[in-house]
């Protein structure tokens, strides 16, 4: 039984200590691409998998701005351990805004018990990363069969639930011609359910990013929720999603700067800087605090964005939201061009001797690299810009 967490600050304290212990093997595991099942248990051992369940169902209903200080705090020990709770949180989402009532009781009290939910959402077969094949058919009634492939599935290793996106060929098309969606949410061990461990990408490879295959599995009506409905109307729904992995950014970004002060401490002094040590050279220093204030400017926009979004949340209306998305674009934007600069200049900082591969410290390097990956940020410029210039209001999907 996962401990019961109760208040916001009970949640961000347990996340400092659990990143105490989170770190120490990191890079361990990143060299050895090791998955980190111990520190998943503990994870969910903690409570923290269920702190946004809602008051009424038992949870702390913890703020946006306590769930990002939790994601950034995990970041900075270990990225790859930390992006695989961010589904987790998404779909929990999910289910607040469209779960029935039995499916919220059912769903919460597993995630209050420490049980994982992982996404197996994108394909690579369509056009863009918004098309899917994966079918949900129905097989009589109150029934579907699911079939189809899903990539880069993270958690899903190691989820007790995996949350499918698939189309509902049988229903009704949208008005745009294309079939409805819905998530679908089955146990992972459901026959005709395999899971493949061969995520194999340069950067946060202890994400348990595998490859999803399902086969004639069966699904119960009970189950499944629809998707197209998450973004009718002004929502934050996008950008709950986005300011985690904003919030994952800023913690490579701090864990970074972190270890590029210890390896300061282990360099030598330049022979043309006349300081004893390396933390005594002033180009050093001067790059030094560069690099401190773009990770403290992002991190202020991380915070901004999170509070943006729960004031939208307690006074809804399309503005807010908007605005909440808007915030949230910027802060995503900023975090990860602190992640990439401070993984890369920590070697200035470090000289020669942090190239060595024992300490593996690229993999800060190629966590920022490959997270940042996800949604191009020149696409988050552009709707900032619009909506500057021309008060345009960002569109309603996932990415925002």
């Amino acid at each position: 039984m996962a401990h019961r967490i109760r208040f916001g600050a009970e949640a961000t304290e347990i996340a400092r200590k659990l990143a105490v212990g989170i770190a120490e093997q990191a890079a361990d595991r990143d060299r050895e691409r090791r998955p980190p099942a111990d520190e998943l248990a503990a994870l969910s051992d903690s409570g923290l998998l269920g702190i946004t369940v809602p008051a009424r169902h038992g949870g702390a209903e913890v703020s946006v701005a306590v769930l990002t200080e939790v994601f950034r705090t995990l970041a900075a020990a270990d990225a790859s351990l930390a992006q695989i709770p961010q589904s987790h949180f998404v779909f929990l989402d999910a289910l607040r805004r469209q779960g029935t009532r039995e499916q919220q009781a059912l769903y919460f009290a597993r995630a209050l018990d420490g049980a994982r939910f992982a996404n197996a959402q994108t394909e690579r077969g369509g056009r863009t990363v918004t098309d899917d094949a994966t079918a949900l058919r129905r097989s009589g009634r109150g029934r579907y069969v699911l079939d189809g492939v899903k990539y880069y599935s993270t958690g899903a290793l190691f989820a007790d639930v995996l949350v499918v996106r698939a189309v509902l060929p049988d229903e009704p098309p949208l008005p745009d011609g294309s079939p409805p969606k819905a998530l679908a949410y089955i146990d992972r061990a459901s026959p005709g359910v395999a899971v493949e461990d061969d995520w194999d990408g340069m950067g946060q490879r202890t994400t348990a990013s595998g490859t999803v295959r399902l086969e004639r599995v069966r699904v119960r009506a009970s189950e499944v929720i629809p998707y197209n409905a998450l973004f009718e109307g002004p929502t934050t729904y996008g950008a709950r999603a986005q300011v985690l992995h904003a919030a994952l950014d800023a913690g490579i970004a701090r864990g970074a700067l972190a270890a590029a002060v210890t390896a300061a401490g282990r360099a030598r002094p330049w022979f043309e800087s006349g300081a004893d040590t390396a933390a005594g050279d002033p180009l050093l220093v001067q790059r030094a605090g560069e690099l401190e204030i773009a990770v403290r400017g992002a991190e202020a926009l991380l915070r901004e964005a999170a509070e943006t979004i729960d004031a939208a949340e307690r006074v809804p209306s399309a503005d807010a939201t908007a605005r909440a998305s808007i915030a949230t674009a910027a802060a995503k934007v900023a975090t990860g061009r602190a992640a990439l600069e401070a993984s890369s200049a920590l070697f200035e900082l470090g000289g020669t001797r942090s190239a060595a591969a024992d300490l593996n410290l690229s993999r800060h390097w190629r966590d920022a690299r490959t997270h940042t990956l996800h949604d191009p940020e020149r696409w988050k410029v552009q709707h900032i810009g619009r909506w500057l210039l021309q008060g345009t209001p960002p569109p309603r999907h996932g990415q925002l």
